[in-house]
């Protein structure tokens, strides 16, 4: 265990120890939407379904080349419900804050999250967020991983940056600094992208061993993912790594970093997307300039699109990726979306990506 690793681990479980915990089962049920989390009758109530997952019978340190998977019946958020999409993308949001409570950018949520454990510390430049607690009977547990700090304006950028680049580009940046295995004329070596990926330093193996040691703390709790950009793919990419439902939001596209980690590709992941937003379809032109190639577009799971170029009439700009935009502006806009079907709908319907490709410029090679 590295000494990043290692002090995240001391924290939860300090943390945990600090807070009596009750363990208690996994609740299924056969309706198809499920009550799990509600503050008082009158507050808004926090939804769930029925859902079957594949899960890795060994968890590893690296990528699960190679073993075996089970199928595992769990609750999944019901992302049909627009008060669950809302309070999932809050808590997404405060994985950006350094003080829970205390931030301007922190979200206030129900009393049943009384327990709030941090990922990393202000001095860390690896990943960050919270992982959030409902200690009444310990039964959910979300982790909220932190998206892109812009460079220079915190510890983490520069990692950020570099996890970024390797992960949601076509061949690492085509900068040597990120890796070496772009050629000419379009070319990228498959293995060598895939060896840069298992790097001890890089997030997701950072994530692995955090998602370890969250299940290790709370062994009985389903445990759910959520993330902003950087954090949203992040997100996905653990849950389908371990079979953990996951909401991503305004995430890059994520298929391409999958694959090449040999993940399942069919995982219980839920994109949540707006039109105007150019992050989550590999458009942004603007970010090439600060060091970015995000050119993947392609998702896991399925994908809800929120079309706020005709509904709020905005056109695709970098300003609408923040999250507040996504929670303040388009989540809570009011009355009903227009979906892709014609239908009007208070959350459009999840959607696998068909006919979605990603770097069709480029030749991927087997050196």
């Amino acid at each position: 265990m590295n000494r990043a690793v290692a002090a995240v681990f001391f924290v939860l479980l300090a943390c945990a120890e600090r807070t009596p915990i009750t363990l208690s089962s996994t609740l299924l049920h056969d309706g198809e939407q499920v009550s799990i989390l509600s503050a008082s009758p009158t507050a808004h109530t926090l939804y769930a379904t029925p859902t079957r997952v594949l899960r890795p019978l060994r968890r590893g340190l690296q990528q699960p080349l190679g073993i075996d998977w089970e199928e595992v019946d769990t609750l999944a958020p019901d992302v049909a419900d627009l008060g669950t999409l809302q309070e999932l993308a809050a808590i997404a949001g405060n994985a950006y804050a350094l003080n829970p409570g205390r931030s301007k950018n922190w979200y206030d949520l129900p009393d049943y999250w009384n327990a709030t454990l941090p990922i990393g510390d202000s001095s860390e430049t690896m990943m960050r967020g919270h992982v959030f607690v409902d200690t009444r009977d310990n039964a959910t547990v979300v982790i909220s991983i932190k998206g892109t700090t812009l460079p220079f304006t915190g510890p983490t950028s520069g990692e950020d940056r570099r996890n970024d680049n390797l992960m949601f580009s076509c061949c690492c940046a085509r900068s040597k600094s990120v890796c070496g295995c772009f050629g000419k004329k379009w070319t990228c070596d498959t293995n060598c992208v895939e060896d840069a990926l298992t790097e001890d330093t890089l997030f997701y193996n950072f994530g692995i061993n955090l998602f370890n040691n969250v299940t290790y703390l709370f062994p009985q709790a389903r445990i759910w993912l959520v993330g902003h950009s950087l954090g949203g793919a992040l997100a996905a990419l653990l849950g389908a790594t371990f079979g953990a439902p996951t909401v991503a939001f305004a995430a890059p596209g994520d298929r391409l970093a999958a694959q090449r980690l040999h993940l399942p590709t069919h995982a219980p992941i839920t994109h949540v997307v707006h039109t105007a937003d150019p992050i989550p379809y590999g458009a942004c032109t603007i970010c090439a300039r600060a060091g970015f190639a995000l050119e993947t577009r392609c998702h896991l799971g399925k994908t809800i699109t929120f079309d706020s170029v005709e509904r709020l009439g905005w056109s695709q700009d970098l300003r609408h990726h923040p999250i507040r935009v996504f929670v303040d502006q388009v989540l809570h806009a009011g009355g009903m979306w227009r979906d892709v079907d014609g239908v009007e709908r208070e959350v459009p319907l999840a959607r696998v990506e068909e006919d979605c490709e990603d770097c069709y410029k480029w030749t991927f090679e087997d050196a």
